[in-house]
């Protein structure tokens, strides 16, 4: 017998997994990972996209099938085939992305699939809703029954997703990225909530890569890099210096150092811009700002307030219904990708893989691919070979690109190696505006490290930068200027270095601070 089933009762375990392996096409996602998750504890997991995290949760949701390896639940052996077995056994998981129907009010979203009848075939909503309204109350909730889904703001769904867990009584909560989406107060918020879960005696999972929240709210952590265990801990034993290094592997600079700025003559002026989104509503509402030479500009907002729909604009890949989009005194509205480029702006996309770069094509071509009709790397209409793999050579050294060769495909490098291929693309030409969206989502510390170190050392040459970002951390580390958008608004602009975390977050969900 397992020694976790002697002395799961003593040592208060509500949870062990031991040597849980799972494999992938070509990836060991997880790799003989041990973790403990203790009874009334919020736990943090903790590792880069692609760690392993979210595939160990998923095996513990019944998502996936592990390869090897043992689940025990109070001390007994499980074995969990699917998200109904979970769920039978006291576990549920608050998924990134909320598995919620707009069109149903939030009971008939908790009860769907366990919906409460009376005499055995007839719908009991009344009892629902006041089930629902007793778990609102018991753990600090404040959610309407009646209310519609598609009506309620983002951290009102989480507290729905959340209940919904608790409804089908899990004793077990796995959340996932679960402040991805939040301001800075609905983050507050959670963590009050998670914290009275746990005082209730449940016990959580907190999957993130953010490192300050973990020690706002985490009791353990246990760090993954490359599928496998690096360690266990607590917050009184460690620092954000040496998680950061656990994660990576190597000692990282966590908040990159920069002079105060110099700013020039404005070189992006935008206009009273207007645009609609693609279920043609307006999803920019009379947009206005100016980003100037040697200055970081950056677009601060919870992720769906037009962000998005503003830098495809700016880009040439989205039109717009009116107002102007002025780059070094050239009027650029509506016109192309390539004439936008042209005027020597540089393009870090949200979605490399949609608008950086072509996975099919090799490391080199994907390095030439802004500039492939120009010399160096044409003559006329015949592509120069030689010039692409110099520059190629050139760019892998200089921005650390891990790829076995330059003609190896583009999809082909992790994640993190195709955003700083995309980066060093955008970067090694002469540019006048860097835009950059979401620049280091879905990259390692290091290499977040690195790619905020190369969008300052472009302010510090002129360049104007503009940061879209969903990260307030990197807003606040990087920008000189910080503008707040909401539901397609700019609705203030302050100084970076005098902007305080609290006045951001209510900006970003739409109150001025004065009001």
């Amino acid at each position: 017998m397992p020694v976790s089933q002697v002395n799961a009762a003593t040592t208060g375990l509500a949870l062990e997994m031991q040597g849980v392996t799972k494999r992938f096409p070509g990836v060991l996602a997880n790799d003989q990972v041990d973790f403990q998750l203790r009874k009334g504890e919020i736990h943090a997991l903790l590792g880069e996209n692609g760690a392993g995290k979210s595939t160990l949760m998923n095996i513990l949701y019944g998502l996936y099938t592990p390869d090897e390896g043992k689940t025990y639940l109070d001390g007994k052996d499980v074995t969990i085939h699917s998200p109904s077995d979970a769920i039978a056994n006291g576990i549920g998981m608050v998924h990134q992305h909320f598995m919620l129907i707009p069109v149903m009010t939030v009971a008939e979203n908790i009860t769907l699939g366990q919906e409460v009848t009376k005499a055995g075939a007839f719908l009991d909503p009344k009892r629902a809703r006041r089930r629902i309204n007793e778990l609102s109350a018991q753990y600090g909730f404040e959610v309407d029954p009646d209310a519609l889904v598609a009506d309620l703001p983002v951290g009102l769904q989480q507290r729905v997703e959340i209940i919904k867990a608790l409804y089908r009584h899990a004793d077990i909560l796995i959340l996932d990225e679960p402040t991805a989406v939040l301001t800075p107060q609905e983050i507050e918020e959670l963590f009050r909530a998670m914290r009275s879960l746990v005082a209730e005696g449940k016990s959580i999972i907190f999957i993130t890569h953010k490192l300050k929240e973990v020690f706002a709210v985490a009791d353990h952590i246990t760090v993954l890099r490359n599928g496998r265990v690096v360690g266990t801990t607590t917050p009184a034993e460690a620092t954000e210096a040496s998680l950061a290094a656990m994660m990576v592997g190597r000692e990282v600079i966590l908040r990159v150092s920069k002079d105060e700025a110099e700013p020039g003559k404005p070189v992006l002026e935008v206009r009273n811009l207007q645009a609609l989104d693609e279920r043609e509503q307006i999803v920019l509402r009379g947009v206005n700002f100016a980003v100037q030479e040697g200055e970081v500009l950056g677009i601060a907002g919870v992720q769906g307030n037009g962000q998005t729909e503003l830098v495809e604009v700016l880009t040439g890949l989205r039109p717009s219904l009116s107002g102007q989009v002025i780059i070094g005194g050239q009027d650029v509205t509506n016109t192309t990708p390539r004439t936008v480029t042209e005027q020597g702006v540089a393009h870090i996309p949200e979605d490399r893989h949609e608008f950086g770069m072509v996975t099919s094509y090799s490391v080199a071509q994907n390095l030439a691919l802004v500039t492939y009709y120009q010399p160096p790397f044409a003559r006329g209409v015949v592509m120069q070979d030689k010039a692409i793999d110099d520059n190629a050579t050139t760019l892998v050294e200089e921005f650390d690109i891990r790829t076995p060769s330059i003609h190896t495909s583009g999809g082909s490098l992790s994640g993190g190696n195709q955003q700083k291929l995309v980066v060093a693309r955008e970067l090694s030409r002469p540019i006048k505006l860097l835009i950059a969206s979401q620049p280091t989502r879905g990259v390692d510390v290091g290499s977040i490290e690195f790619i905020h170190q190369r969008i300052i050392e472009q302010r510090d040459q002129g360049v104007a930068v503009l940061l879209v970002s969903a990260e307030l951390d990197e807003i606040m580390s990087l920008s000189d200027r910080i503008a707040v958008m909401y539901h397609g608004e700019i609705m203030a602009t302050l100084d970076a270095e005098t902007a305080e975390r609290a006045t951001l977050g209510l900006l970003m969900a739409g109150v001025h601070p004065n009001q």
